[in-house]
């Protein structure tokens, strides 16, 4: 029978006690200059894919081809990340991200590849596939370098660079590519290069094995990493703590992404203002996010995170209830209408906070609940079922939002999460409660 989980209390601290510790702070700093790159790339690429085919299908094409090696490549590199040096890992994995970025500018140079799509979509299936890498190493290797009361406050600094990186990449980019359309690149690669400085300089520990690989040495190494990833796989499986931890991370990417994706036909059908007003949703969203990041990393490390990983999901429902709900009504009387906008800014924050609620401890339960190991590739794992899982979803309430409507869409969702949540919150209350003597 699995044992209860407890979750400990987080002691004294907060950012700048966890920025006292140099490999973290490194890793940090890395983490922001690679991030803030990767949008640069992710933003700049819109804008070039249009500029290059002159409409939205490529424009889809290449977000595809940027999000697939998520999917397809994160299980490997779950396995790279628990066998060889984490350290070295990182490092080549965002000097190989410099290089490749930097080849758009350099091949808009080369006659013939100026206005050709192809190598676009090569360049950048190379540089999410290295880009993988980087992710389950730099999971693995934060529970090594500082101590387990910080990992919370460490998990909130890691969703602010998150957020931020976002926020600032969405709005640079476009002014960058303005000024020249290859001027992202440049910048991007430069972030890269200066984060793989970074951990280049950082005293980051090597893996400590306590048991011999599973298959023999002599044997292939596809079916090894098989072996390998089936090990994540099980390990996932016999724990119900990281089966409902991996679910309420989904779920929180789902909601964020099915508020991102539905926002320009919510504040015009349901809020009523022009499309292009998105920022009234998304904007408090993202400062909801920050807020959660920096309450929770802050001021409330020790909250008990099994309720609060347990109201969450229910609370996530409600509020998404209440933003299908209350600004619509407000629309049909003529003295509220003039506050729906207010109204649904507001439910939009309070989505923000909630998803920082799941998203900080659940991961930070996930780092606690793994060995060094094995933690790779429980965080390959997870990225993969997250970038996975959520795509048909979001297509979907995308396609049923222009059949029964936005608030029909979001109203459902919200109800769904209210049932589930009850459930999960029925399931982490059993696996954190204390053994009966």
């Amino acid at each position: 029978m699995e044992a209860p989980i407890r979750f400990p209390v987080e002691g004294p601290g907060g950012f700048r006690a966890v920025l006292r510790f140099t490999a973290f702070r490194n890793i940090w700093f890395a983490q922001l200059a690679a991030q803030l790159a990767d949008k640069f790339l992710l933003f700049s690429l819109i804008i070039l894919a249009y500029n290059i085919s002159g409409g939205s299908t490529p424009v889809a094409v290449t977000l595809l081809t940027y999000t697939v090696p998520a999917v397809l490549l994160a299980p490997p590199a779950g396995v790279i990340a628990d066998r060889l040096n984490r350290k070295q890992i990182m490092m080549w994995s965002n000097f190989g991200r410099a290089g490749a970025i930097a080849l758009i500018p350099l091949a808009a140079l080369v006659p013939g590849l100026k206005h050709d799509f192809a190598h676009l979509l090569l360049i950048t299936f190379v540089f999410s596939a290295v880009g993988q890498l980087f992710g389950p190493a730099e999971a693995s290797v934060i529970p090594t370098i500082v101590p387990r009361s910080a990992l919370i406050t460490a998990n909130s600094m890691s969703l602010l660079t998150m957020v931020l990186t976002f926020v600032v990449g969405g709005a640079l980019a476009p002014i960058l590519s303005r000024i020249d359309l290859y001027a992202p690149y440049w910048v991007g690669a430069a972030l890269l290069a200066i984060a793989g400085t970074l951990i280049f300089a950082s005293d980051i520990p090597s893996i400590k094995r306590t048991n011999p690989p599973p298959v023999a040495e002599s044997a292939s190494r596809f079916r090894r990493m098989v072996v390998d990833i089936q090990e994540g796989i099980d390990a996932v499986r016999a724990s119900r703590g990281l089966v409902l931890a991996f679910g309420q991370l989904s779920i929180a990417v789902l909601v964020l992404f099915m508020l991102f994706t539905l926002a320009p036909a919510f504040v015009n059908r349901v809020i009523g203002i022009a499309a292009q007003d998105t920022y009234v949703i998304l904007v408090p969203a993202t400062i909801g996010a920050i807020l959660s990041a920096i309450v929770l990393g802050q001021f409330l490390r020790n909250i008990d995170r099994a309720r609060l990983l347990a109201i969450s999901m229910i609370a996530n429902g409600v509020t998404m209830l209440g933003l299908a709900a209350v600004p619509q009504a407000m629309n049909s009387l003529p003295d509220l209408h003039v506050h729906a906008r207010l109204t649904g800014a507001a439910f939009s924050l309070l989505l923000g906070i909630e998803f920082g609620a799941i998203m900080i401890p659940a991961v930070t339960y996930l780092m606690e609940s793994t060995s060094d190991e094995i933690r790779g590739r429980i965080f390959a794992l997870l990225y993969m079922v997250i970038n996975g899982v959520t795509a048909i979803p979001v297509l979907a309430a995308a396609a049923l939002s222009d059949t029964i409507g936005t608030a029909h869409v979001i109203g459902g969702m919200g109800a769904l999460l209210v049932a589930g949540g009850v459930a999960v919150a029925m399931a982490w209350t059993r696996v954190a409660a204390p053994p009966k003597q």
